[in-house]
């Protein structure tokens, strides 16, 4: 078993790497102050083929792996979970549907703009009453001659609403399927679509610079090409698009508890008490030596899932493992870094307590820690 990178996968990681320490950090605190998304940044990582990684060249991307597009998000949440979040959003649920289920125009439209950064897209899956019921869509689209006419509502999506959100996708029931449940069909409904209302921007505990915001559908209507993939199979479809999403965000987690450990080692080595760098006490070194673990431990868990998808093998299991666990022991990560940090680490002069702000939501976000361990369950069928 070989856990070395190739030099790409090196290359990419060394980049994204002084990337997030050069220019997403300094100003992570500021944007996470103001509430502000940041498009300037943004607009550098699609000129620097960020935005696009995974994508193929033909399609605009960067024509990287998957591990590869990993290993980016785990150094860009190093910097900010919000701009990594954007990243995360934008590629495996605003970009992928469209290169998996997108017919050749389709791809040339929409993909191609998104793939080199000059535009974002959102997925609308979940609703004001259907979270992780995802199949429970009340959304509604109907054929009428050659438009569908779609109505319903959308909460917490991201990337809707900045400057250069390109549209949705979004899930909408479109009839009945044999079984008698409902039908699911995606479709594409572009900024600026009549009947397409863009809420106001959310205000949240944590990942305050990413835009997250609800959608409404008023008798919007959209041409029958519209269609992301097959019609009435939208169900199937973004539950091969959240396997793949979980194992993006459990780099994310992995990142963003790798810089709780980063600033608690350096804090731990310069803060003093009782004449000795907090360091050297036994009590704050199996602190760090816990966090370390953890960071390590989720880190090969979100590499053997996405080397087990590029080699084209089921995955879901230990993409609901690598998620479940990465965003839990990210989150004990924050915890122990404030603890450590002490009264300082309550305090938003230090980056451990916006890190302890942006932490949980990765339990619930593109599924829930309950979810993950009902899909492990069915995987080990525990029934």
């Amino acid at each position: 078993m070989d856990f070395t990178l190739t030099d790409e996968q090196l290359s990419i990681q060394q980049t994204c790497r002084a990337f997030a320490e050069e220019a997403i950090k300094p100003i992570a605190r500021e944007i996470d102050e103001k509430s502000e998304f940041p498009l300037a940044l943004i607009k550098e990582m699609g000129k620097m083929g960020l935005m696009g990684l995974p994508i193929p060249e033909q399609y605009g991307g960067a024509g990287a792996d998957f591990l590869s597009y990993c290993l980016a998000l785990e150094e860009i949440a190093r910097g900010d979970a919000s701009v990594a979040i954007t990243m995360e959003a934008h590629i495996s649920l605003g970009s992928t549907p469209f290169y998996l289920y997108g017919t050749e125009e389709q791809k040339q439209k929409y993909l191609v703009p998104l793939a080199q950064g000059e535009q974002l897209w959102a997925f609308g899956l979940t609703e004001p009453g259907a979270g992780s019921d995802s199949g429970g869509t009340q959304t509604r689209a109907e054929r009428v001659g050659d438009e569908w006419v779609v109505n319903g509502a959308k909460m917490f999506i991201t990337n809707a609403g900045t400057p250069i959100s390109g549209g949705v996708t979004v899930t909408a029931v479109t009839g009945k399927r044999p079984d008698g449940r409902n039908a699911i069909t995606n479709l594409i409904i572009p900024t600026g679509t009549p009947g397409y209302v863009i809420g106001p921007p959310l205000k949240k505990m944590g990942w305050k610079a990413s835009d997250t915001r609800p959608l409404n559908f008023d008798d919007c209507r959209v041409p029958a090409e519209n269609v992301l993939g097959e019609e009435g199979n939208g169900f199937h479809q973004f539950m091969q698009i959240l396997d793949a999403g979980r194992v993006a965000i459990a780099a994310l987690c992995v990142g963003l508890a790798q810089a709780c450990l980063d600033e608690s080692l350096h804090y731990a080595k310069e803060r003093k008490q009782f004449g000795k760098p907090i360091s050297s006490f036994q009590a704050i070194q199996f602190k760090l030596a816990d966090m370390a673990m953890e960071v390590e431990l989720a880190r090969l868990m979100y590499y053997k899932a996405a080397w087990l998808h590029m080699q084209g093998q089921p995955f879901g299991k230990e993409a609901a493992m690598a998620k479940l666990f990465a965003s839990e022991a990210s989150k004990r990560a924050a915890d122990q870094a404030v603890q450590i940090h002490g009264g300082y680490g309550f305090m938003d002069d230090f980056p451990v307590s916006r890190y302890w702000r942006n932490v949980k939501v990765n339990e619930i976000g593109e599924g829930t820690s309950e979810v993950q361990r009902i899909l492990i369950a069915k995987y080990l069928d525990a029934r």
